[in-house]
């Protein structure tokens, strides 16, 4: 947290205006970075047991549950088929939920290479799952009716 918040007074464009203490203010601001942090975890938290409570309802038909399947099968073997550092970014956008620029400070690229890996992964997705596009419009439909 205490990092976030040297970035995020780094990368400000205006300079710093302080209305308390010049001491007080590094201790503030990392309180409230850690009280966003927390509201964030929970709005996460909220999110992931929706989401594992409405999947059984979609997934309750058998053939929902065969097309469901197929497609996570499909979907996990065209993941492993991307080159491994255009698979490890995407991996780490999309299921570590890590930002660009996070990802290239992690890998020690640049965040350009970031984009284009990301650009190019979800091109190869979506050439490779369009078949499966009625699929995925119809498992929506069910999860917004449900």
């Amino acid at each position: 947290m205490v990092h976030q918040v040297f970035l995020k007074i780094l990368e400000q464009k205006e300079a710093l205006k302080v209305h308390t203490s010049i001491k007080a203010y590094p201790f503030r601001a990392v309180n409230n970075e850690c009280l966003n942090h927390i509201k964030h975890q929970k709005v996460k938290q909220s999110y992931q047991t929706y989401a594992i409570e409405s999947i059984p309802n979609q997934v309750e038909i058998p053939s929902n549950q065969l097309a469901y399947k197929e497609l996570e099968k499909h979907l996990t073997t065209v993941i492993n088929g991307l080159p491994e550092q255009c698979r490890t970014i995407f991996q780490l956008s999309r299921f570590e939920e890590l930002k660009y620029r996070e990802i290239a400070n992690h890998l020690g690229i640049s965040i350009k290479t970031v984009e284009g890996q990301m650009s190019k992964a979800i091109k190869r997705l979506r050439v490779e799952l369009a078949d499966y596009l009625p699929i995925i419009v119809w498992m929506l439909i069910i999860r917004l009716w449900h």
